[in-house]
């Protein structure tokens, strides 16, 4: 190899038909950034460990069924995409990129996480939507400086009660897995803005929830739940709340306190009233109740009252009943 080409810095080989990437690749010892996007990669040589300058290194949209464990020797590696694979495993050696910051690994076929992954103590974002996980390793929870985590579309039944230790998470997405409940745990999280559920088999949520202090945004549409907690009132900072398509059949009073909700959707639910204390959300400006048998409402529509009138009556005057 050229003794100039030893020096790249950069190296662009997205959408250029690979089927193998060459050995001699490690030559290149001065390689901070490699991009093999849209390749037909289905493996990586273990020279590649040998690339210790190595920040970024993009895979995404290849056939990569596995990962050499040498890919650990990449200690100055920042982010490390390979979204759109076929990995159904991850080394143990994954756990030494100490410098780590993003992991992408949406639309793989992983069925599971080694523990060791709880080693990537500057990791801030982990992706994993898409795959076939089914438990998380307890070690997650020593991901203390990650902020985002997806996880959504996998095959998830629970969580351990380790995701209350990620004290930095601000954004958790899990929807569309088979959650029946949460741990308690996870109202320890104090710097979450955004949790989604949406499509679980949640029946309940713990009282807990209420210490989300941070939670801006709740999606909880398309589970089970027949019941909210008192506690969801002490959720602050909350502006949107999404509730439709559950089996709830009243409201606790305490979701007027939620001054700063600006949205609540509530379709598809069997309400049969709402609490007089939802006139408090003065921030609110989209309300959804559609297909919940509201008695009131069906009363007074036969008695020919537009809904205006009926939103006057039910803001100005009465609970409804």
């Amino acid at each position: 190899m050229e003794k100039n080409c030893k020096n790249i810095t950069v190296l662009d080989l997205s959408e250029v038909g690979l089927t193998y990437l060459p050995p001699e690749i490690c030559q290149l010892s001065q390689l901070q950034e490699l991009d093999l996007d849209y390749n037909r990669l289905t493996g990586l040589p273990t020279e590649i460990g040998q690339l210790s300058q190595l920040q970024r290194f993009n895979l995404n949209q290849n056939q990569l069924t596995s990962l050499p464990a040498e890919i650990g020797q990449l200690s100055q590696l920042r982010a490390l995409n390979l979204n759109q694979n076929q990995l159904t495993s991850l080394p143990g050696e994954i756990g030494q990129l100490s410098q780590l910051q993003r992991l992408e690994l949406n639309q793989n076929q992983l069925t599971s996480l080694p523990a060791e992954i709880g080693r990537l103590s500057q990791l801030k974002g982990l992706y994993l939507n898409e795959n076939q996980l089914t438990a998380l390793p307890a070690k997650i929870g020593r991901l203390s400086r990650l902020k985002e985590l997806y996880l959504n579309q996998n095959q998830l039944t629970s969580l351990p009660t380790e995701i209350g230790q990620l004290s930095q998470l601000t954004r958790l997405y899990l929807n569309r897995n088979q959650l029946a409940n949460l741990p308690a745990e996870i109202g320890q999280l104090s710097q979450l803005q955004r949790l989604d559920l949406n499509q679980n088999q949640l029946t309940s949520l713990p009282a807990e929830i209420g210490q989300l202090s941070g939670l801006q945004r709740l999606y909880l549409n398309q589970n089970q739940l027949t019941a909210l907690p008192k506690g969801v009132g002490q959720l602050s900072q909350l502006r949107v709340l999404d509730l439709s398509q559950n089996q709830l059949t009243s409201l606790p009073t305490e979701i007027g306190q939620l001054s700063k909700l600006w949205r609540l959707d509530l379709n598809q639910n069997q309400l049969t009233r709402l609490p007089a204390e939802i006139r408090r959300l003065s921030q609110l400006t989209k309300l959804e109740l559609a297909a919940n048998p509201l008695k009131d409402i069906v009363e007074k529509n036969k008695a020919a009252f537009s809904i205006v009138e009926w939103l006057k009556y039910f803001l100005n005057w009465g609970e409804l009943k």
